[in-house]
């Protein structure tokens, strides 16, 4: 019998993530084997792949991200709580901390039900760590030059949160399935960039849509959730902690002042269990109870 890798098909707030288990050995999955996974043939269709491997010192585990087209991922604040979950079941307590491709990643368990905070770091704003092309007056106001036949998007906030966000604050609607991969692959950004489009509800609520880079129009994306919840407060638009809407449900975000990381709050939701065969990639999965 050839490798078996237990898996969890998950979603955090409709957002849809498959965490599968290294952590007793083998080489990192490959983003073609990633890509492959994705497949909804393969009945485990995600919008990001979180893979566990083993944590070095106290970390619980090491993770690394892939999308659904297979390219790597910096950071994933909804599949990051997904992880939480399968790991708090293991070790119990309130308190952990895994390493993930942007550092590590404090987690810890709310008081609700399926409910995890992540620390997500610092939010960074300068032109080289989003990164961008070329140097820019202002991360708070950046023009990203658009097809005369584009919607009038506004300057955009952008914002590094482990990978790089654009955040818009249009005043009309945007048919974002068509403009969102424009601005994903945009020259101004060399390693493309996830793409919201945000409405302000009140002085502590947002909406927001996206278009997620290497994954596309998502129902939920927790990292940029938190880009646009710092844009919104760095534009004057609305107090550290923000409640934001997205299609999928609802995150709480608080931008600490003391040392500026950002902390997400939200549900997860187990949908099946179940294992990988690794030689053929054949998935079988049951469904949670």
């Amino acid at each position: 019998m050839g490798e078996r890798l237990p898996v969890y098909k998950m979603n955090g707030i409709g957002n849809e993530i498959a965490v599968v288990d290294l952590r007793a050995g083998g080489a990192p999955l490959t983003e073609a084997e990633a890509r492959a996974l994705a497949a909804p043939a393969r009945g485990l269709a995600f919008d990001q792949l979180m893979a566990l491997h083993p944590g070095e010192g106290d970390r619980a585990a090491t993770v690394r991200i892939y999308n659904s087209d297979g390219s790597p991922a910096g950071a994933c604040g909804n599949g990051i709580r997904c992880v939480a979950d399968v790991l708090f079941r293991e070790a119990g307590g309130d308190r952990l901390v895994v390493d993930g491709p942007a550092g590590p990643l404090v987690l810890t368990r709310a008081a609700a039900p399926a409910t995890y905070t992540a620390d997500m770091g610092p939010a960074r704003f300068g032109w080289r760590e989003i990164p961008l092309a070329h140097s820019v007056a202002d991360t708070d106001a950046v023009e990203v030059p658009l097809p005369a036949d584009a919607p009038a998007l506004g300057p955009a906030v952008v914002v590094d949160m482990g990978n790089p966000h654009a955040v818009f604050w249009p005043a009309a609607e945007v048919d974002l399935a068509r403009w969102g991969p424009v601005v994903e692959r945009h020259p101004l950004f060399p390693d493309r960039v996830n793409v919201s489009v945000a409405r302000l509800v009140g002085r502590d609520h947002v909406r927001l849509d996206v278009w997620e880079r290497g994954a596309g129009l998502t129902r939920a994306c927790g990292s940029a959730a938190c880009a646009t919840a710092v844009a919104a407060h760095r534009t004057g638009r609305t107090g550290r902690s923000v409640t934001v809407d997205l299609p999928g449900g609802s995150l709480v975000i608080l931008w600490r002042e003391d040392d500026g990381h950002v902390l997400m709050t939200g549900l997860v939701e187990t949908e099946a269990t179940g294992t990988i065969d690794r030689a053929s990639l054949s998935v079988r999965l049951e469904r949670a109870a």
